[in-house]
């Protein structure tokens, strides 16, 4: 798992249009901030994703763009973007998960993808990280609250 206070490394995911997201893009202009689900069918997962939808005005007041990365391939998350109605760009990765690239895999009788977040500041400087097996725990609000007030005082 990457590390608050380190550089983020410029992770290359893919939006659902097969465009390529480097987190380097939002450098200089935005934080962003990336929530990592376990699984697009996670009921507890989508209901941290509707949690982040109805912040969306206060996050972007903050100059804090939201990105969502999944698991699954383009196509699943295209059709989960539409269905839930997401407005916040949904990521896969390029090759493996986008989990596999911060370090949220975890082997635990086989493979098991955990679901966090993380905060990168306008200056590629991670500010928040939280990563956790179990869905219940992976939406650190507190933690992100935090680093946001946080980017006020850096800003």
């Amino acid at each position: 798992m990457l590390e608050t206070g380190s550089s983020a490394p410029d992770v290359v995911l893919e939006d659902t249009d097969g465009q390529p997201v480097r987190l380097s893009d939002y450098q200089g202009s935005h934080a962003v901030l990336i929530y990592f689900m376990r699984s697009t069918s996670c009921p507890v997962c989508n209901r941290h994703v509707q949690d982040l939808a109805r912040r969306r005005n206060e996050l972007a007041a903050d100059h804090v763009q939201v990105l969502v990365a999944v698991p699954g391939d383009r196509q699943e998350a295209a059709a989960w973007k539409a269905k839930r109605q997401i407005p916040f760009p949904v990521l896969v990765g390029r090759r493996g998960t986008p989990h596999e690239m911060i370090g949220l895999g975890r082997k635990l009788f086989g493979s098991m993808q955990q679901s966090g977040s993380i905060l990168v500041d306008s200056q590629g400087i991670i500010r928040h990280a939280h990563g956790a097996t179990m869905p219940t725990s992976g939406y650190d609000t507190k933690g992100i609250n935090a680093a946001v007030k946080g980017l006020r005082a850096h800003a």
